[in-house]
């Protein structure tokens, strides 16, 4: 009887052990898993921390930067026939849309003030004409082909405008291309209060957009619907910076007429103005060793027959002789040149290429924290 209990005793002890040891061994493994799932977070975030930081550092989709050319209207009295002339002009426009030049500045180098009261430049006889022919031929290739006859009647400053090349820019398109935006210009069509205005932006459809609009306004749309089944499509009217800080897209450039050189810099549309401007010049410093800081609006300045030089000396309102003073970089882009002049259509082609990748550079996010 006595051994039947110690027995009994026995494997009540050993059992209670059995359940200690398996109580320790569970709470020893879900210690394990705390453990293993904590360093999992602590990795997780630590990716998720270093993800942010490159995110922070990568370009942005959309370029942010702008690039402006100024030249003067008189490049166009070195041509000796009209056809010349347009074909100059065109030279000129081609190669703005190669390099995404945002915006240009046809300025008059005889540096007279021909501006009038109403805001219509004039110019001064022969040169000022010039430069009226050149912007207005700069404009019209700039302009998409199915918006030209609403904003250029004819005239025979484009009398040969129809023999020059085309642009075939991102925001010349075809009618049946789908994109995100197009450009458009408002239309005389009647519409009911608060439902907007309607659009011609090329398409076999108007469309519709949300803001009520002056008849014959050029706006971009952001194309939001294209249903088949409806008799309009559907958009909204954004910024025309908008394709190019959001979609990164060359969005054509604008035309601006300056009176002489000192108005070019300003007469600057942007608030902050140009926070680095180059000239160009055989007497500049070579450009294969310039460095340029990080910018958000830069101007290039191009000279006429007889250089920067002619256009400061004929400035009244500039009291430098020296053009490199005026400028925060003063380069040469062709150092080596094998021609006693370079025709500033050509130097256009020439500095920008040379420019190209120093211009981009300075413009990454994480350069650009000081001028943010």
């Amino acid at each position: 009887m006595c051994r039947c209990v110690y027995v009994t005793e026995n494997v009540c002890a050993s059992g209670h052990v059995e359940k200690e040891q398996k109580k320790r061994w569970k709470e020893d493994k879900l210690i394990r898993q705390l453990e293993k799932r904590s360093r999992v977070v602590e990795v997780e975030e630590g990716r998720a921390k270093v993800e942010q930081q490159m995110e922070s550092c990568r370009p942005p989709a959309g370029r942010q930067y702008t690039l402006s050319i100024a030249l003067p209207g008189s490049v166009l009295d070195n041509a000796q026939s009209p056809e010349l002339r347009t074909y100059l002009a065109g030279q000129v426009a081609r190669a703005c849309a190669v390099f995404c030049v945002d915006e240009v500045v046809v300025f008059d180098e005889s540096g007279e003030d021909a501006r009038t009261v109403e805001g219509e430049f004039k110019g001064i006889g022969k040169k000022g004409q010039a430069c009226v022919q050149l912007a207005r031929i700069l404009q019209y290739l700039e302009c998409p082909q199915y918006l030209r006859k609403a904003f250029f009647p004819k005239h025979h400053d484009l009398q040969f405008a129809g023999l020059l090349n085309p642009l075939d820019s991102p925001h010349h398109m075809r009618m049946d291309e789908e994109v995100e935006f197009r450009e458009g210009v408002v239309v005389d069509r009647p519409c009911k209060a608060g439902n907007g205005s309607f659009v011609n932006c090329g398409m076999r459809k108007e469309v519709q957009v949300d803001k009520q609009l002056q008849p014959g306004l050029r706006v971009t749309v952001r194309i939001k619907s294209q249903n088949t089944e409806s008799r309009v499509h559907k958009g909204v009217v954004v910024a025309p910076h908008v394709p190019r800080t959001e979609g990164g897209l060359y969005w054509g450039y604008s035309v601006r007429l300056a009176s002489c050189l000192s108005a070019v810099i300003t007469e600057c549309p942007f608030k902050d103005g140009y926070d680095l401007t180059i000239g160009t010049s055989e007497k500049g410093n070579n450009a294969d060793h310039a460095h340029l800081p990080p910018f958000r609006h830069t101007l290039v300045v191009f000279g006429g027959l007889q250089g920067l030089e002619a256009s400061v000396d004929a400035d009244v309102n500039l009291d430098v002789t020296d053009p490199g003073a005026l400028f925060d970089l003063y380069l040469n882009t062709c150092p080596t040149q094998g021609s006693r002049t370079i025709r500033t259509e050509e130097a256009i082609l020439i500095s920008l290429s040379s420019l190209r990748q120093k211009i981009a550079a300075p413009t990454h996010p994480c350069l650009l924290l000081n001028v943010l």
